[in-house]
C-alpha cells in the first residue's frame, strides 16, 4: 500500500468519526477526501498559535489536541481537549478571522486539514454540512456558557469534579468500577481548565482520591462517575 493510499484511508476513517460528516455516505467521503491533507505532529508540537491566520480547518485523527488561550497575566487556560473526529476553531475559519486560541498536540498525534475555500466548496456541494456545522457551533456556544457559569459560581472542587466527569463521559473507557480518561492529564492542565492554581488542584485531587472519587496512575486518571455525580448533587 502506497503512502498516498494510506493517508486517504486515514482521511476517510477520520471523516467517518466526525459528526459533521455523518450525513455523507462512503461514496461521498471518497469523493471529498482529496480536499483534505493528513498532517502528523510530534508530542507538544504547536499546530497553530492564537492570532495566526485561520487558513485551515483541522479535524483530529489520532491522539488528542489541546486548545488553550493565553491570558494577559502570562498564564495559559485550557479551553478544550479535542479527540479523534473533532474539529477545532471552526468558527474562526468560517468567519475568516485569526485563530482565537492556540492548538498543541498531546502525544504524537495526527490530524486532517482542509483549506477554507475548499471547505466552502464542500458546503455548497453537500448542504447537509450546513446543518451539521450549525449544530456543532451551537453546542460549542452552550459549552462555553456552562463553563463561564461554573467559573463564576462554583467552588474549585466542584469545577474540578465537573471537568473530570465531562472528560470521562467524552473520552473515558471502562476500567473495572472506574472510567479511565484515555490520555495523560497533569494536575497543572486540570488547573488551567478550571481557572485554579496547580497547588489547589493537587490538594483537591488528593481529597478526591481519599474519598474514592478518582484513582491516579502514572499516565492516567480513573474516575468514579457515580461518586462525582453524587458530589456535584450535594
Amino acid at each position: 500500500m502506497t503512502k498516498s493510499s494510506t493517508d486517504r484511508d486515514e482521511i476517510i476513517a477520520t471523516l467517518r468519526k466526525s459528526r459533521i460528516f455523518t450525513g455523507i455516505n462512503d461514496d461521498g467521503l471518497s469523493k471529498i477526501s482529496p480536499f483534505f491533507k493528513k498532517v502528523n505532529f510530534k508530542n507538544d508540537q504547536f499546530i497553530f498559535m492564537e492570532g495566526d491566520p485561520s487558513d485551515w480547518l483541522y479535524v483530529v485523527s489520532t491522539k488528542k489536541v489541546k486548545i488553550f488561550k493565553h491570558t494577559q497575566s502570562g498564564k495559559d487556560v485550557i479551553v478544550e481537549m479535542k479527540s479523534p473526529g473533532e474539529m477545532f476553531c471552526c468558527a474562526a475559519v468560517l468567519d475568516k478571522k485569526p485563530y482565537p486560541e492556540s492548538a498543541q498536540s498531546k502525544g504524537a498525534s495526527s490530524a486532517i486539514k482542509i483549506r477554507r475555500r475548499d471547505l466552502l466548496k464542500l458546503i455548497d456541494m453537500y448542504p447537509v454540512l450546513k446543518a451539521g456545522i450549525a449544530m456543532y457551533l451551537n453546542e460549542k456556544l452552550t459549552d462555553a456558557y456552562e463553563m463561564l457559569q461554573q467559573l463564576s459560581t462554583e467552588i474549585v472542587a466542584r469545577r474540578i469534579a465537573a471537568i473530570l466527569l465531562k472528560l470521562s463521559e467524552k473520552v473515558g473507557i471502562e476500567d473495572s468500577d472506574y472510567r479511565k480518561i484515555d490520555f495523560p492529564l497533569t494536575r497543572k492542565e486540570i488547573a488551567e481548565m478550571v481557572g485554579s492554581s496547580t497547588e489547589t488542584c493537587i490538594r483537591t485531587m488528593s481529597m478526591f482520591q481519599k474519598k474514592g472519587m478518582v484513582r491516579s496512575t502514572k499516565n492516567s486518571i480513573l474516575v468514579n462517575e457515580e461518586a462525582l455525580v453524587n458530589f456535584l448533587e450535594q
